[in-house]
């Protein structure tokens, strides 16, 4: 296995930037994912992970199992990218809290402008727009606002419940979209898991993480097929998911500024960079095959 330097670089800034977009309720890291030309060959490399290599092992065939493992598992992919996202977990989830709780609303506007910019991007992946696409994009803009329009749960933090919450929000995290954060914060373990990143409270994110893993090996295999056989009807379904999204930030807005001129301009600023931010960051980045 020999790693390009530069490559492996890339790779682990596309990880900075999706960690960082997962730490935020409303924006997702499925969605930097695919703006940086990796999301195709993210879904396709978890999907091709079926632990074929425990078999030799088992037998204790290690060369079996060296070479089912290097065949199952990009690591030239992976160990730069998870890297990225660790580090943005560990080192960026009290800089955009603070931001959160001091700016909500430059904040949550410089969101809003990422996620049109991202919506943008994926209605050029569609050559011709039909009846299909329309339906499909109303249908994911309807199923995401009532999603995004539910009030968090009571839950408690117990181990099972951790490990429950994983699997679902890693689903929600790797879908253009849909944040997983969000979906944390209706199952009422968002902040929990924060604090336990600050205190880095190992059992606590070590269950999160394996119901994490488990939940992306079997939704994984879903994306990839769909991405496969109904690309455009996929891409018009999460252009929806993203429309849907934008009363995350919307609300935010609203009930933190005058809805004044004076109020909202600021907001609008912040957005445009967002957006634009984005669209550079498209060109910027070559896709990954």
């Amino acid at each position: 296995m020999n790693f390009d330097v530069k490559e492996a670089i890339l790779i682990f800034i596309r990880g900075v930037l999706m960690g960082s977009a997962d730490i935020v309720p409303g924006v997702s890291g499925g969605t930097i994912a695919l703006i940086t030309g990796i999301y195709a060959h993210l879904i396709g490399a978890i999907s091709k992970i079926k632990f074929g290599f425990v078999r030799p092992l088992l037998k204790g065939d290690l060369k079996g199992f060296k070479d089912e493992l290097f065949d199952e598992i990009d690591f030239k992919f992976f160990i730069p990218l998870v890297l990225g996202i660790g580090v943005a977990f560990l080192t960026l989830a009290k800089v955009v809290t603070f931001c959160m709780d001091a700016y909500p609303a430059w904040t949550y506007s410089f969101f809003l402008g990422l996620i049109i910019a991202s919506a943008v991007i994926l209605l050029r992946k569609i050559d011709k727009i039909n009846i299909k696409h329309i339906a499909c994009a109303i249908v994911g803009l309807i199923l995401t606002y009532i999603f995004v329009s539910l009030n968090p749960i009571a839950a408690n933090h117990s181990l099972p419940i951790l490990f429950i919450s994983g699997m679902i929000a890693i689903c929600a995290m790797i879908l253009p979209g849909i944040s997983g954060s969000f979906l944390l914060l209706l199952l009422g373990q968002y902040k929990y898991m924060l604090n336990a990143l600050h205190t880095l409270s190992i059992v606590e994110i070590v269950v999160f993480v394996v119901g994490a893993l488990i939940g992306i090996l079997g939704f994984s295999k879903i994306l990839n097929y769909l991405l496969k056989n109904y690309e455009e009807l996929t891409m018009a379904f999460l252009i929806g998911v993203m429309l849907g999204s934008l009363k995350v930030p919307g609300v935010e807005i609203i009930n933190s500024v005058s809805l004044n001129f004076a109020g909202l301009f600021p907001c609008f600023i912040v957005a445009v960079v967002g957006f634009a931010l984005i669209i550079i960051l498209e060109t910027r980045f070559d896709y990954i095959e």
